[in-house]
């Protein structure tokens, strides 16, 4: 299974915020923070360098973009799909998460079930 998914548009989005800085920055790193009324959230990261990645960070290149994966997020987001949506209300990158057990209302956080190892 793959740690990350990474669609086309969410790269077109990516590519340009990544074309638009000076100098470019060689990748996105996602993280996972604990924040918002569900205990978590997604946090993304521009990293000019693939050596500034984490130690054990998994990397992603998809559609002409590297993503990478802090090694503390992976537990709670292998399997994920990142996404960029566009609406009359929002726009953002968007992760469908197999692993979610909820999210809070707006959508800016989500949780997932205990591991044994937080019990």
């Amino acid at each position: 299974m793959n740690v990350l998914t990474i669609t086309e548009k969410a790269a077109e989005r990516l590519r340009g915020i990544l074309e638009g800085k000076d100098p470019k920055p060689e990748a996105v790193m996602v993280s996972v923070t604990t924040k918002g009324c569900s205990g978590m959230k997604y946090d993304l990261q521009l990293l000019n360098h693939l050596s500034d990645a984490p130690k054990y960070a998994d990397t992603v290149t998809e559609h002409g973009v590297t993503v990478v994966i802090d090694p503390k997020a992976a537990l709670y987001i292998t399997g994920s799909q990142m996404d960029y949506r566009e609406d009359a209300l929002y726009s953002g990158f968007d992760f469908a998460n197999p692993n979610e057990t909820g999210r809070c209302g707006c959508g800016e956080s989500f949780s997932v079930a205990p591991t044994a190892s937080d019990v």
